[in-house]
């Protein structure tokens, strides 16, 4: 008996001794491939993108779709998860409440699908990843791992599928369509989307200018300015490359989303006549013609 756990500790010691080291490797060194990725019968389209050449747009939509609380939570959305389980048990549907942080954990170092022993080695990576990468480093893992469509992983590689050009120069409506896709990659078409795929872009979309508005993604960057907030009508859609086949996933078509009652814009200002063009007033009606002669025909 005594051997048996001399045996399990040392199990237990390589195991979190490889695990740290996994961690620590994947911190300065982009992950190659994961275990979704190795199961996928589809194939493997990624495309490593470093933070700083993907479109700030992007970050804010996943925020905004996936995890509102990024930059407060310490990895764990802990109202989200007893929310989750309430519904849970109410319906007998699993629920996830995953943070961003816990779906890259899973997304690097584990597989897809439920389970409680799996949840638990999540919390385990979701705590190393938060303590030894930060929320630069977890968002940028995240965007470069993250499915974005069949076979496609990577915001790089969804934007190249979806619209013909990289992920460093997004509009809102194209990062929002991104985002609606992550939580069903493989059923969501992230080209023409329609029905409940549309609406849920339009409502991203609106949601980014709040994470703008309020520097949600604020520790992402570490400067920390914000940006200011830019309605769908002002943001130019990026030109579209030489040669790059049409543009397919941008719902241009739908109407834009309303914004929220918190997102008011300055009225614009009223226009000023010159200063050196006084108005000219009215000049005075010619006299009528005398009574004795006759109108001027």
């Amino acid at each position: 008996m005594r051997k048996l756990l001399k045996w399990m500790l040392w199990i237990g010691f390589l195991l979190v001794t490889a695990s740290l080291a996994m961690v620590v490797f994947y911190r300065f060194v982009p992950v190659p491939v994961t275990a979704t990725m190795l199961m996928d019968e589809h194939g493997i389209t990624k495309d490593w993108e470093p933070l700083e050449k993907i479109d700030r747009d992007m970050v804010r939509a996943v925020i905004a779709a996936e995890d509102s609380k990024f930059c407060a939570h310490d990895g764990f959305d802990w109202e989200a998860i007893e929310k989750a389980r309430e519904q849970n048990a109410r319906s007998g549907r699993i629920r996830g409440g995953s943070t961003i942080s816990q779906q890259t954990a899973k997304n690097v170092f584990l597989w897809q699908g439920g389970g409680y022993f799996r949840k638990g080695v999540e919390a385990y990576f979701t705590f190393l990843i938060e303590k030894i990468w930060g929320k630069r480093r977890i968002m940028e893992v995240y965007l470069n791992v993250a499915e974005t469509g069949i076979g496609t992983y990577g915001v790089k590689a969804g934007a190249e599928r979806y619209f013909g050009h990289g992920a460093d120069n997004l509009s809102v409506r194209q990062a929002a369509a991104i985002a609606a896709v992550l939580p069903l990659p493989k059923e969501r078409p992230g080209r023409n989307p329609s029905g409940f795929t549309a609406r849920y872009g339009s409502t991203i979309a609106t949601r980014m200018g709040v994470v703008a508005r309020d520097g949600l993604d604020a520790c992402v960057y570490p400067s920390g300015a914000s940006e200011p907030v830019q309605t769908l009508e002002k943001r130019p859609e990026p030109p579209k490359p030489r040669g790059a086949p049409a543009r397919e996933g941008a719902p241009a078509a739908e109407e834009p989303a309303a914004p929220s009652e918190d997102l008011q814009l300055p009225p614009a200002p009223l226009p000023v006549p010159p200063q050196d063009s006084p108005a000219v007033p009215d000049a005075e009606p010619p006299p009528p013609p005398p009574a004795d002669q006759p109108a001027a025909e």
